[in-house]
């Protein structure tokens, strides 16, 4: 584990001034927790002593973070890459399906906004049942979605769009909120978009959970342009601060283990490669061991509903 009173910070220009308070309880009761050194752009992260959140801090600038999602990062080129959903486009639905299934117990339809909706994959098996928009910072998977999947995606944040208030029956935001450098009035602009009784979908790392606990530094969500990091507790605190008025919690995921298992086969190239299975399996059977604010992985989704 790294010293957290080392200076990593070679290129200051990429962050922005360190932070005196908690962006998520505004406690200004904060330490050093890591100094993460393992990507070319190092960067620290302190904990809350109040509510137990994890942020970067200093935080990168907002310059810095767009250029995180050059067009590297979406062919996977870059040190800090994603995996093209677009190369196997067919598996990673059978995930999509199940997710959405789930999602019209709360809402069967109406107005849906995915929240970083990338290439606009999930958007596409989205729009069976739902009037679709998307919100994608990078322009490159922006522009993508909108000419090749006809998908109406506004190009910016939840800083800038575009939509009036109690417009959405759903809101998604999976693997997104970690990205966040204010999460706080990020959940509030949610819950004022969202209609009454419309729901916000949540996936992210519960950083309390044992995986990340025993990891520590090394655990693999410690990354560039992952600027907040949650426990079950602070974040379903924050939902509820934020105006929803329940929150229910599912480890590691809304939906059952076959769906994962056949999206995995997108990667495979032989037979060999089905030996996965076994470490897909054992991951969320583990997971379901979880209770209360005990969980063994650090993998979690909450519904929130206004």
């Amino acid at each position: 584990m790294s010293n957290c009173s080392e200076t990593p910070f070679h290129d200051t220009s990429l962050y922005d001034p360190p932070r005196s308070r908690c962006p998520l309880c505004g406690s200004p009761d904060i330490a050093p927790h890591y100094v993460i050194t393992r990507f070319t752009a190092h960067f620290r992260v302190d904990r809350c002593r109040s509510c137990g959140f994890i942020f970067m801090n200093p935080p990168f600038t907002d310059a810095a973070i767009k250029g995180f999602y050059s067009e590297d990062y979406y062919r996977g080129s870059a040190e800090y890459a994603y995996h093209d959903e677009r190369e196997a486009e067919r598996y990673a639905a059978y995930v999509w399906d199940s997710r959405i299934n789930v999602i019209r117990r709360y809402a069967e339809e109406g107005n849906f906004l995915d929240i970083g909706s990338s290439f606009g994959g999930f958007l596409r098996r989205a729009g069976r049942y739902y009037t679709t928009f998307g919100i994608e910072m990078s322009e490159y998977s922006a522009a993508y979605a909108r000419k090749e999947g006809g998908l109406n995606i506004h190009t910016g944040t939840l800083g800038d769009h575009p939509y009036e208030g109690n417009f959405f029956s759903v809101i998604t935001m999976i693997e997104v909120l970690e990205h966040l450098k204010d999460p706080a009035p990020a959940l509030k602009e949610c819950c004022r978009l969202l209609k009454k009784e419309g729901v916000l979908v949540l996936q992210t790392a519960n950083m309390e959970g044992l995986q990340a606990r025993l990891m520590k530094d090394r655990y693999g969500y410690y990354l560039p342009g992952h600027l907040s990091y949650f426990s079950l507790r602070n974040l379903s605190d924050a939902l509820r601060h934020a105006g929803f008025s329940r929150v229910r919690v599912y480890r590691p995921v809304e939906f059952g283990l076959l769906p994962k298992l056949k999206k995995s086969r997108g990667s495979f190239r032989t037979l060999w490669d089905y030996r996965q299975w076994i470490r897909i399996s054992r991951y969320h059977l583990i997971s379901k061991l979880a209770a209360g604010s005990f969980s063994p992985t650090s993998s979690m989704v909450l519904y929130a509903v206004k």
